[in-house]
């Protein structure tokens, strides 16, 4: 499998993308630059959720309701209850798609593994923690109220605290290593599922405090080969304004330089995998445009639409 690098933009609209359980709950802030933060965790849980309801075979899934499921257990059931062994590696690896994308520490004994002995794959899909590209400005708390009481015997309700942000246009960068791809048995069926994830997974995953959120741009640029990195590509987005931002109509994101990037190293790119929500413009020079009709004119050929209604449970 050849090397990617992934590009991944969505938005927030009076939502909190990622809470602090440290700092009650408020979104995750670099106060000093005022970027919004997300943690690439969070997005794993967005794809695995996705996968998970799309009827695939998961070792972090979400239990059903009431069931108590631990590592060990998790593995037992994937194999017919028998206890996992290093021999069973590849059954686990065949059946778990997301320890082929993002790898997993397994409590596998070895040849001649005592006790507590674990094996731990590294996945070939990892993703950088996100930041907004604007300046973001937080909402002013707002307390809320529950109608249940905190304890048996008070009758008032409990209060909260309801933390959000006005306006974030986040952006995640992220790698699919073709070496490690190997060794986890990852699958170009497993990366397609992947790229729809990304695309579909946040709106279908809504919260109270998530709704408002909607996936704006993806890319992965497939290399020709497994030793290709050309680094991060958000350094190369320009946004005009980032002050006051409150929607996506107040954005104006250019790509003069990505484009250049994309034209440039045309030699070692073998696809450009891309999805851009119809009401997403971004800008190229003097012009509102569709990035795969510039990156069409530049560099012909590489444009790869991503694939989206795939079946559930197909591999």
């Amino acid at each position: 499998m050849n090397n990617s690098e992934l590009l991944f933009l969505y938005d927030a609209q009076l939502a909190n993308p990622n809470g602090d359980p440290d700092d009650e709950n408020r979104p995750r802030m670099d106060y000093q630059s005022r970027r919004n933060l997300v943690s690439d965790v969070r997005l794993k849980r967005y794809i695995r959720d996705y996968l998970q309801d799309a009827g695939h075979e998961l070792y972090v899934a979400q239990p059903r309701q009431g069931e108590v499921v631990t590592a060990d257990k998790r593995l037992q059931t994937v194999l017919g209850g028998k206890k996992p062994t290093v021999k069973d590696l590849p059954e686990i690896l065949d059946q778990l798609m997301d320890i082929r994308l993002f790898g997993a520490t397994m409590p596998i004994k070895g040849e001649g593994g005592g006790a507590g002995s674990s094996i731990q794959v590294t996945g070939p899909v990892q993703f950088t923690w996100g930041y907004s590209l604007n300046h973001v400005d937080l909402v002013n708390s707002y307390t809320i109220s529950s109608r249940f009481s905190s304890q048996d015997e008070k009758n008032q309700g409990t209060f909260g605290k309801d933390y959000r942000v006005y306006y974030s246009l986040l952006t995640f960068a992220g790698v699919v290593s073709g070496k490690r791809a190997e060794i986890s048995r990852l699958t170009e069926s497993d990366l397609a599922w992947l790229d729809q994830a990304l695309v579909e997974a946040i709106p279908l995953q809504t919260t109270r405090s998530k709704i408002g959120q909607f996936p704006r741009l993806y890319m992965r640029v497939e290399y020709v080969d497994d030793r290709t990195v050309l680094g991060d590509w958000r350094e190369l987005l320009d946004l005009d304004e980032k002050e006051n931002l409150r929607s996506t109509a107040d954005v104006r994101l250019r790509v003069d330089r990505l484009v250049a990037r994309i034209t440039e190293a045309r030699a070692r790119i073998a696809a450009v995998h891309l999805w851009q929500h119809p009401d997403f413009r971004v800008w190229y020079g003097a012009e509102s445009v569709r990035l795969a009709d510039v990156i069409d004119s530049a560099a012909a050929g590489l444009v790869v639409p991503v694939e989206t209604g795939l079946k559930a449970g197909s591999q």
